[in-house]
């Protein structure tokens, strides 16, 4: 009979060997091209929720890639809105890891000669969607690793393309087998220019800022504005203050506070929102309804102790 003692020292060699390899087999580390094991697609559109377009786009995706996890931005981006769909974008990536494939379809040009493409960033997360400006705030953010323009059509639905539902036909396939393989070369080939997005942004200067309501953010009603808060806090304003300003060249006075309910009930109020940029809020309620007031709109905020005058 074998001792206990000796019986322990073969376990504990065995299990020493098993772990050895285990850490020193190459097989078991992700290979390039390798399907990966529970993709995740996050999708944004314009399509609203009224109609089958999101439902048979995942379709396509479960169809050829049926482990992937497919997320929702949104889909009421304002329809054709590429700078809503492009803020919203910006908005979300940073919260997801690097392999994730963004599949964004804001494509007022579809069926005409823009291109369809896969860009890659350098955070290494891959975005599939029109060439029309939709990622510029991403790659400006992130840094641009590569882009390729989609011409493969073995990736594409095997049936007629539809001049006017690329997202069904090109963008959601593309999305599913980029997910499936992650072999990104298979694409097709490599662009060096991607059309820019320019959006107007804040302009600051000696007597204050001038800005744009960009968004309203639903279903609050909040006014979403592009003015950085940090640029807004070099104005000299201190939470509590009184703040003059413009809103559609219409005078406004608004308390300056950290959160809604540092005010009352009902009454407005201009915060610095959680992605950093100046806000105009009621406390529980919405000041866009309520003031009638919605973009495309202007706003100044002039720098503390600078007179207001009318723009």
């Amino acid at each position: 009979m074998i001792p206990r003692v000796a019986l322990s020292l073969l376990a504990f060699v065995f299990l020493a060997g098993a772990c050895s390899k285990f850490l020193t087999d190459k097989s078991a580390e992700p290979v390039p091209g390798q399907a990966i094991p529970h993709p995740t697609i996050v999708f944004i559109s314009d399509f609203g929720v009224a109609n089958d377009a999101v439902a048979i786009c995942k379709a396509v995706i479960v169809g050829i890639a049926p482990d992937a996890r497919i997320m929702d931005i949104t889909h009421q981006v304002t329809p054709y809105s590429i700078e809503e769909g492009a803020r919203f974008l910006l908005g979300v990536t940073p919260y997801y890891p690097s392999g994730t494939v963004f599949l964004a379809v804001v494509d007022p040009g579809v069926g005409t000669t823009r291109k369809a493409v896969v860009v890659k960033t350098k955070k290494g997360q891959y975005f599939v969607l029109p060439d029309n400006g939709l990622i510029t705030p991403v790659v400006d953010r992130d840094g641009l690793d590569s882009a390729r323009e989609i011409t493969n059509t073995d990736w594409m639905i095997q049936s007629p393309i539809s001049s006017t539902f690329h997202g069904r036909d090109i963008f959601s396939p593309v999305a599913a087998h980029l997910a499936a393989s992650g072999d990104f070369s298979l694409v097709g080939p490599e662009i060096s220019q991607l059309v820019r997005l320019n959006p107007k942004t804040a302009v600051i200067a000696d007597n204050g800022i001038s800005g744009d309501l960009i968004g309203v953010d639903d279903p609050f009603g909040s006014l979403i504005t592009d003015i950085p808060g940090d640029e807004f806090k070099k104005l000299a304003y201190r939470l509590g203050d009184k703040v003059h300003l413009l809103i559609d060249k219409k005078p406004v006075t608004l308390p300056y506070v950290k959160t809604f309910m540092d005010v009352a009930v009902g009454d407005p109020l201009l915060y610095v929102d959680s992605r950093g940029r100046v806000g105009i809020a009621v406390n529980q309620g919405s000041y866009s309804k309520q003031f009638e007031v919605a973009p495309p709109g202007t706003i100044f905020i002039p720098r503390k102790g600078v007179a207001l005058k009318s723009k």
